[in-house]
């Protein structure tokens, strides 16, 4: 599963988003929905597995239910060779463009090499307009201001044999560096995700799950998460981006990092909420003194609705704005590694979810002696100081995220091979090329306006 997931999930987005045109106007506002849609009908698969697999795996047999969906698999497969004529595929040939760890070894190493040099903008290597034209397996990249020190790598070489990093290469380690740091602000939002599948859990089995004389599983409320995210997405797509776009007039509504902190700040309230459910619970285990690890504590499990509700919201704005935030600044050709970014933090928030229970657990136990905020007993621990401690911990990052956010710069590319470049993927040009023809636009809006035409020139 885990060699099948890593074949799969890197990719599956980046080939679609690939299915649209930079060029054409009305491929680049269509592409502004795809990662919302893509990830509706992720979703929406995930929901028929809770209701529908889990019934026919319980009640028909576990045979039918594992046919199922591989049924369901070698039909996709089968749907996915019938379409390789029809799709758009966009090779990378490794001549001319590097992996994306040599690359950022070459620039590291060039930029040390060059780090007593003096600094002249003007001076920095670049290949010209042709050479990209030729190659025709990346676009050329615009210089930034942030990471100054990285720019040394594109100071012309001393030596005659030896060969100089372009701009767009040291802008595209730039990319990948940026990536890494807002990357790291996501992880804590991924620890708190967790939760959904351990403490929430565990929190609702101690609790009243008795619905018209069946008692429910406690894991089930974690249905109410896809469910509002399936109805949040047609609701940001359709109502809130366009009435934020009147507003704002950025085409997406708000951009890349602004959903990011969106969705971030509703993982803080989700948290407050659980942190506030947890104290009511606490009260009502002293009332009815049911201390004991196997008492029902007299409190209905949707008490903790709300969270769930918050959180599926949430991910509409933070799962899905992480998505597209990675494969829109992701360096030209490495699309898929911009979309591992959001695979890997997933999984890093499980593993950091699982070492921060653990060490909160050995440092509030003391030995033995004292009373664990997360022991096997929850009617006789402190989860509300625990939640109150992530509440913290979601606090100080999203400021921190807001900190890297507003000092983000955002991917700028030429789209054309010469003359003025078409704003492909941005709203507005934003500044000229130092003494070039080109004009350079940002890779964080979708362009909403008509485009001119202008003749892509293709490598044979």
């Amino acid at each position: 599963m885990a060699i099948g997931a890593g074949g799969t999930k890197p990719n599956i987005s980046t080939f679609g988003a690939d299915q649209f045109d930079d060029f054409d106007a009305r491929e680049s506002r269509t592409k502004a929905s795809f990662f919302n849609w893509w990830m509706f009908s992720s979703f929406t698969g995930g929901l028929v597995a809770v209701l529908v697999l889990v019934y026919v795996q319980e009640n028909v047999g576990w045979g039918v239910g594992y046919a199922i969906p591989t049924a369901g698999l070698a039909l996709s497969l089968l749907l996915f060779y019938v379409g390789t004529p029809f799709y758009r595929h966009k090779p990378v040939r490794r001549g001319a463009a590097a992996g994306p760890a040599r690359l950022v070894g070459r620039v590291f190493r060039a930029a040390f090499a060059n780090r007593r040099r003096q600094l002249h903008g003007d001076q920095l290597h670049e290949h010209d307009a042709a050479w990209y034209a030729a190659a025709g397996t990346k676009r050329r990249l615009h210089h930034t201001r942030g990471y100054r020190f990285l720019d040394k790598a594109a100071l012309p070489a001393a030596a005659a044999e030896a060969e100089a990093c372009t701009v767009t290469e040291v802008e595209e380690v730039k990319l990948i560096t940026g990536m890494i740091v807002v990357w790291l602000t996501t992880l804590v939002p991924c620890t708190i995700w967790a939760q959904v599948n351990t403490l929430f859990v565990k929190q609702g089995t101690t609790l009243d799950r008795t619905v018209g004389g069946v008692r429910i599983p406690a894991a089930s409320l974690g249905s109410f998460i896809t469910i509002s995210m399936l109805l949040s997405i047609p609701v940001y797509d359709r109502v809130l981006v366009p009435l934020a776009r009147r507003r704002t007039g950025e085409p997406r509504g708000i951009t890349l990092l602004q959903r990011l902190g969106v969705g971030s700040a509703l993982q803080v309230a989700a948290v407050a909420c659980a942190c506030l459910v947890e104290l009511r619970r606490m009260r009502a285990i002293r009332a009815a003194s049911a201390t004991a690890a196997h008492d029902t504590v007299p409190m209905s499990i949707f008490w903790m609705l709300p969270q769930y509700i918050l959180i599926g919201v949430g991910d509409v704005f933070s799962s899905v704005g992480i998505l597209e935030f990675f494969y829109e600044q992701s360096p030209q050709g490495m699309q898929s590694l911009g979309t591992t970014f959001f695979t890997s933090g997933l999984g890093v928030g499980n593993f950091l979810n699982s070492l921060l229970v653990t060490a909160v657990d050995r440092a509030t136990r003391g030995g033995g002696a004292g009373k664990s905020w997360i022991g096997d007993n929850l009617n006789d621990s402190h989860l509300d100081y625990y939640y109150a401690f992530l509440l913290l911990l979601a606090v100080i990052n999203l400021a921190v995220f807001v900190w890297v956010a507003t000092r983000y710069e955002y991917k700028k590319e030429y789209l054309s091979d010469g003359g003025d470049v078409v704003a492909g993927m941005a709203s507005r040009e934003t500044e000229m090329a130092g003494g070039g023809k080109g004009k350079v636009v940002e890779r964080s809006k979708v362009i909403d306006a008509p485009l001119v035409v202008v003749e892509e020139v293709r490598a044979v």
